[in-house]
């Protein structure tokens, strides 16, 4: 399919994440702080103050908390809302749904506490409770104040990046003086730029906040986009380009990190998810818009493929300019001048906060205009427990990326007309949506990655070697059969980035290896631009067979390569912690330097 198949991400926290990135509780330490009294609480209990912030200990060793939940918060599952049935016992929307985090346990807190500068400190309180039915009309609120927000810039992203797979269909190549090689250079500049600029794109977003960052970078390439409709040659098609790739990369990771400081890391997986089939939706919409700007072929004496840059342009500028009123910086920074009361209340805040804050407390080490230290920096490089991933995130969408990347280009040459062709990429998005939560339904169900990431390559293998048999002269409709069906495939990039996140574990690193990890993927790219020349036009049957054996290697060696080597780390790790005494892990926490994924307690996801 045209959808860029190569997302970032970036920092999606992965349709399938553990509910913890370390080892419980009972196995980090079997110390437990004094049960007080019982009793039974009361509204006041839920709408008790924020206390003044005072030593730790002394407010970890005196909470009490007989009140909280004990259970890890469910993670959202695909199969059980489909597939189970009703419980037989309701929960009590009036009982409490603040969950036992490392905060209640004086030992351990300490190590856990959020730094100084920490811009929601103020609202942060161990002692703050509250019911499942206030935290269920908060998530709704976040839902539409927050998510909604970041889905339409979601979609402003690859409505820009896309749509010049679908002028193609409209002599966009011939009006310009410009080859089949021309296209993969232009492709091939858009991706070093994109993956040139993910690091500096992370940077500036952690020193200034993503939620002014963002909104800049959609007004930024919106005025590239349209301007495009100037157009007049290589050179100008190569310049855009660039300055596409440069401004758009890193844009994912920038949103799904501003996502991070307001959901649960059981709920950002289902709505980032959505997010990923929503795309395959919105190209739908694209290419019916597509189809009838094309139309316009002729007015002002312009082709119809610039009035699709210009009109697609104007329609992300004014959605770059929508998100500058609708991205408050954090929870607590909702209020401004054009809005005085902010979106949430005070005891909003605090549930939001501390929600945040338990699920995972290491979201509390850096302030939201912090920027990312050069020491930050090469430690995530320097981690080669994440090269694996990085490995595969170089190799996984190279044999699907030319035939979809060249899908206009293919259908025109086979003998579909221009309109004809933007309604044929329709049913592989249709079905690319179906295949996707498919998958999500199996990685759920198996709770697994590295298996059911290869899923993409093993659906793609069959058709790929289907293409590579076609005769030269196929005919137009078994051709379109099997290159839809190839471009169906199951996508599992959301799988992977979640899963590098996961093996992350820092916040701070995981914001580097996030872009490391899409660098990697945009390098993908250019080596996918490099497969169909000119000179192997029109069946493209040399490139197919590279596609054929990259993709044979993927199946037989990445893949199952990457499992093993995380099975072996773990392993290594839970001999050296597992020998360890209740004593010597609680010093080890109390004295070790090291973070994330480095630490013992730390177990990697496969």
């Amino acid at each position: 399919m045209w959808l860029s198949r190569a997302c970032s991400e970036c920092f999606y926290t992965g349709i399938l994440l553990p509910s913890h990135s370390f080892l419980s509780l009972t196995e980090m330490t079997t110390s437990v702080s004094a049960t007080p009294e019982e009793k039974t609480p009361t509204t006041d209990d839920f709408s008790r103050p924020v206390s003044s912030l005072s030593s730790v200990g002394k407010r970890s060793s005196s909470l009490p908390t007989d009140d909280l939940v004990d259970e890890a918060e469910e993670q959202f599952s695909w199969t059980a809302a489909i597939f189970r049935r009703k419980q037989t016992v309701p929960r009590d929307p009036d009982a409490i749904a603040t969950r036992r985090s490392v905060f209640d346990d004086p030992d351990l807190a300490p190590h856990y506490w959020p730094k100084k500068d920490y811009e929601n400190l103020h609202r942060f309180d161990t002692t703050a409770r509250w019911t499942y039915r206030e935290e269920q009309v908060l998530v709704r609120k976040l839902d539409w104040k927050i998510m909604a927000t970041a889905a339409i810039g979601f979609s402003a992203l690859n409505l820009d990046r896309s749509n010049i797979n679908q002028a193609n269909s409209d002599n966009f190549l011939q009006d310009l003086g410009l080859t089949t090689d021309d296209f993969n250079l232009g492709n091939t500049v858009f991706k070093l730029s994109f993956l040139c600029a993910e690091l500096p794109s992370q940077l500036v977003s952690k020193r200034i906040g993503p939620d002014r960052w963002i909104p800049t970078q959609i007004c930024l390439w919106s005025f590239v986009s349209l301007s495009q409709f100037w157009l007049t040659g290589r050179t100008s098609f190569l310049v855009s380009r660039a300055l596409l790739g440069a401004l758009q990369g890193g844009f994912i990771p920038d949103l799904i990190l501003y996502l991070s400081y307001f959901y649960t890391k059981t709920e950002l997986p289902v709505r980032l998810a959505l997010f990923w089939m929503s795309l395959n939706l919105c190209g739908i919409v694209a290419s019916f818009l597509a189809y009838g700007t094309l139309h316009m072929g002729g007015v002002a004496g312009a082709a119809g493929w610039r009035w699709l840059f210009m009109i697609e342009g104007i329609l992300t500028l004014l959605i770059g300019v929508f998100s500058f009123f609708r991205m408050p910086p954090s929870p607590t920074q909702t209020k401004t001048w054009f809005r005085p009361n902010g979106w949430f209340t005070e005891r909003e805040e605090i549930i939001i906060v501390n929600r945040v804050l338990r699920d995972d407390p290491t979201k509390g080490d850096m302030h939201n205009r912090e920027g990312l230290t050069f020491r930050r920096l090469w430690t995530a490089m320097c981690d080669y427990d994440l090269w694996p991933i990085y490995i595969l995130g170089l190799m996984f969408g190279i044999p699907n990326t030319p035939p979809s990347t060249y899908l206009t280009l293919l259908l025109t040459d086979i003998g579909f007309n221009t309109f004809d062709t933007n309604l044929l990429t329709i049913p592989s998005q249709a079905l690319g949506i179906v295949t996707m939560f498919l998958i999500a339904l199996v990685s759920e169900f198996v709770n697994e990655r590295s298996i059911v990431s290869m899923m993409e390559d093993l659906w793609t293998l069959p058709f790929l070697v289907a293409l590579y048999a076609l005769p030269s002269n196929p005919n137009p409709w078994i051709f379109f059969a099997v290159v839809t069906g190839l471009l169906s495939y199951p996508y599992t990039h959301p799988i992977q980035v979640g899963w590098c996140s996961r093996n992350a574990g820092a916040v701070a690193s995981r914001t580097v290896n996030a872009s490391l990890y899409n660098m990697f993927v945009q390098a993908s790219g250019i080596i996918s631009a490099q497969i169909y020349v000119t000179s192997d036009a029109p069946r493209y049957r040399h490139g197919n067979k590279i596609l054929i054996i990259i993709c044979c290697v993927n199946i037989c060696i990445l893949y199952p390569g990457t499992k093993a080597y995380y099975i072996w780390r773990n392993r290594q790790r839970a001999k050296i912690w597992d020998a360890m005494t209740t004593e010597e892990r609680a010093h080890y926490l109390s004295t070790t330097r090291d973070v994330g994924n480095r630490r013992l307690d730390f177990r990697f996801a496969h």
